[in-house]
């Protein structure tokens, strides 16, 4: 197995907008998720994610409310994908 331990999907950003810290968790590993190849999904999250599926969720929620994380797809049910934004599409509040 091959990484480009030259590119991450990490920002720094992610730092200074005050976030909670389910949301800087969340979006930790969403890129860790990313920069393995894996899809940025709610099972793959949930595989990796130390604490309950509501503070998931909840993260995921203020990710896409600040445009961080983007839905791609989602079952209806259980399963959604998301996909990482570029730091300049981020919303500051």
């Amino acid at each position: 197995m091959q990484h480009d331990h030259g590119s991450s999907s990490m920002h720094q950003q992610i730092f200074k907008l005050g976030l909670s810290t389910e949301s800087v968790s969340a979006y930790l590993l969403c890129c860790g998720l990313a920069d393995e190849g894996k899809s940025v999904s709610t099972k793959n999250l949930m595989e990796i994610w130390p604490g309950t599926p509501s503070s998931l969720k909840q993260g995921i929620r203020d990710l896409q409310e600040r445009r961080i994380l983007r839905m791609i797809v989602s079952d209806g049910e259980e399963n959604t994908v998301y996909q990482l934004t570029d730091v300049h599409e981020w919303v500051d509040n």
